[in-house]
């Protein structure tokens, strides 16, 4: 059952990666990655892996140390729960940084490449946006006038 949660929490991930990848101007993709609870198929692997494991789980995340957490990682069902904690938190954050961006007016092809980092290598696609959206202010309306 973990090698099979492993494969598919990867699967449950990918159409609304290729939403904001491939279709980010269909009308249906704002639609779709607006809502969070598209990243919920992954939290719900998540919570089957490490629910029947948390008590080994508990100690590990609130006392870490190398060894412990080496330890629960090393194991097929603390891998297949780490990969579905990743791509949870991956998916969440493209999504905040896909729909960032279109309010900002980054380009599809400027985001394209950010949200493959962000999809293989988390944190390095989230520090590559902030990169990216320093650039694209975002157009704030101005204050009503003679206020004050």
């Amino acid at each position: 059952m973990t090698a099979a949660l492993f494969t598919l929490t990867f699967a449950v991930a990918a159409p609304f990666w290729v939403l904001m990848i491939l279709l980010p101007h269909w009308s249906w993709t704002a639609r779709i990655i607006s809502s969070p609870l598209i990243v919920l198929p992954a939290v719900a692997i998540y919570a089957l892996l490490v629910i029947p494991a948390f008590g080994d789980v508990l100690p590990a995340v609130t006392s870490p140390t190398l060894g412990g957490v080496r330890d629960l990682l090393g194991t097929s069902d603390g891998a297949a729960a780490a990969w579905a904690h990743m791509i949870a938190f991956d998916l969440f954050v493209g999504r905040w940084a896909w729909l960032d961006s279109r309010e900002r007016g980054v380009p599809a092809l400027v985001m394209a490449p950010v949200l493959v980092l962000t999809i293989l290598l988390g944190p390095l696609g989230l520090a590559a946006y902030l990169a990216v959206r320093s650039r694209w202010s975002m157009d704030v309306p101005p204050g009503p006038q003679g206020l004050g």
